[in-house]
């Protein structure tokens, strides 16, 4: 038995069976099924949602979340896919589009996610719209002006995202990787906002202004990868990669060897 790029079975992958034409057609009056995931962290989540042409940027339903196991989603991602599809009566084709969280956060599980996605949407034929997890934070803050998400990075460092919000959309200025005191420095002259505990206490001991969010889940990625397709961005599957922020290990150990 073979297996595909994302480590899942061939058998899953290749059961879903290509439409012979793109059937991608944002003009539709109908809703269109968005498939929804997110492997950038410990834990992931999969998601059927549903928008339509023409509908208010905030008009997004989520069909129904599923979560995913850390360390698992290699051999879960594609077979919940499968069996969110099945339980709520939809065919693979009825996929309108993919929205795939692409980082920043864990090289293996985002390795292994955008490579089911992109193996699905070449199957699919159907586009792909990438978020950045620090977009999604900036814009759960319901905030103005310019805000820095933040993200724990581990190793006392932060994944920081500068954005300019306004009416709901963001415009991304930047997005680093910063040591802690390096962020605090960066981070006087704005609105911090986080999903992450520990940073919020740290960051009020810095005498900084900070809003803890809740951790962001589908609908949340899910409107923004709408509002983004809606504006024509997306991508093939040949153009789909992780956005890591921090250098691999790997490469990092390369390096210092050379």
């Amino acid at each position: 038995m073979g297996t595909a790029a994302c480590g899942c079975p061939a058998e899953q992958i290749s059961a879903l069976n290509p439409p012979s034409l793109y059937e991608l057609n944002i003009q539709a009056k109908t809703p269109m099924l968005l498939l929804v995931t997110d492997t950038s962290g410990k834990h992931g989540r999969v998601a059927l949602a549903r928008a339509a042409e023409g509908a208010k940027p905030n008009q997004i339903h989520v069909i129904e979340e599923v979560p995913l196991a850390g360390g698992t989603f290699s051999a879960q991602l594609v077979p919940q896919i499968a069996e969110l599809l099945a339980k709520h009566r939809f065919n693979k084709t009825d996929i309108g589009a993919f929205i795939v969280v692409s980082g920043p956060g864990s090289f293996t599980g985002l390795r292994v996610g955008l490579a089911a996605i992109k193996a699905l949407a070449e199957i699919l034929h159907k586009p792909i719209v990438p978020v950045s997890l620090l977009e999604v934070v900036a814009v759960a803050g319901a905030a103005s002006g310019r805000v820095l998400a933040a993200l724990d990075a581990g190793r006392n460092e932060v994944y920081v995202g500068e954005y300019e919000l306004s009416a709901g959309n963001a415009r991304l200025l930047n997005e680093q990787l910063l040591p802690v005191d390096e962020f605090f420095a960066t981070a006087r002259s704005a609105t911090v906002l986080t999903p992450d505990e520990h940073l919020v206490a740290k960051a009020v001991g810095a005498n900084l202004s900070v809003t803890r969010i809740e951790v962001p889940g589908a609908a949340r990625v899910a409107l923004v990868g709408w509002q983004k397709l809606q504006a024509g961005i997306s991508l093939t599957p040949d153009q789909l990669d992780a956005n890591y922020i921090r250098r691999s290990d790997a490469e990092i150990f390369s390096k210092v060897k050379s």
